[in-house]
């Protein structure tokens, strides 16, 4: 069942709807085109957006206010908790980095048009996701936003997360293990609009993983690095508390 949201100048105007996939009922939430202040100004051809959370604490709430600059930009913005977060059924234990790519996916190919051009943004462990994402869809993705992203070993990809002292947990903190992930190779052969967005502060991604990402990027990418001296790795909650910041990045990727 969808409930509707009106928009005011602190609550953006979203559209929550449920999603069958992966044995899961993912809670999601769109924000269409038109939505928001600044209404009008549309980007052609027509594109969706899709914002992707973090590990952890992360869900679609934080994204909302982002979702809504999208929309009043002309673009179509969808978000959605994984498995195991916010509102979604399933276990977080039980999630992985495979899981997150099939019902990130599925929700794509089950609600966007096809004819729609693609930006995905993801923040933190979806910094993985989204190349994930962009090897799945090719040329329909012009632009990604990372923001603070991480990036993982293959071996660690189709493993359940578990509960902090398993296999997963094992490969991600063996120092150097990242430099195998499939993400940079992905982004180095990217061509469309890129954006990395840098906190002062990251306590989370070791400043080697963010350089190594952007030097990615800058192979064939129309890249810009967005550097955010004042904030730290919670760049969802962020940019949901500081509107110009959020516009920079608005700005950035729709330029």
């Amino acid at each position: 069942m969808t409930q509707e949201f009106l928009a005011t100048e602190t609550e953006p105007a979203l559209s929550d709807f449920s999603f069958a996939c992966d044995g899961e009922t993912l809670s999601c939430a769109e924000a269409l085109p038109g939505v928001g202040p600044g209404a009008g100004v549309a980007p052609a051809p027509a594109t969706t957006v899709v914002l992707l959370h973090g590990a952890g604490g992360g869900n679609k709430a934080r994204l909302a206010a982002l979702q809504a600059e999208f929309a009043a930009r002309g673009c179509r913005a969808l978000a959605l908790d994984f498995s195991g977060h916010g509102e979604s059924t399933g276990a977080l234990r039980e999630l992985s980095l495979r899981r997150r790519c099939a019902q990130a996916a599925a929700v794509v190919e089950g609600r966007v048009p096809a004819s729609d051009s693609l930006v995905f943004v993801g923040f933190s462990m979806s910094g993985q996701t989204v190349a994930d994402l962009v090897a799945r869809f090719g040329e329909r993705v012009t632009g990604i936003g990372l923001c603070a992203p991480a990036v993982y070993a293959p071996e660690a990809w189709p493993l359940p997360f578990g509960d902090g002292d398993g296999r997963f947990t094992e490969i991600i903190r063996t120092p150097g293990r990242w430099r195998e992930s499939a993400a940079l190779d992905v982004y180095r052969d990217f061509g469309g609009r890129a954006v990395l967005v840098v906190p002062g502060t990251d306590a989370v991604i070791p400043p080697e993983v963010t350089s190594a990402v952007g030097e990615a990027l800058a192979a064939r990418a129309r890249f810009d690095r967005l550097e955010l001296p004042d904030a730290d790795h919670a760049l969802g909650a962020w940019l949901r508390d500081h509107a110009e910041d959020r516009r920079r990045l608005v700005d950035a990727l729709l330029s």
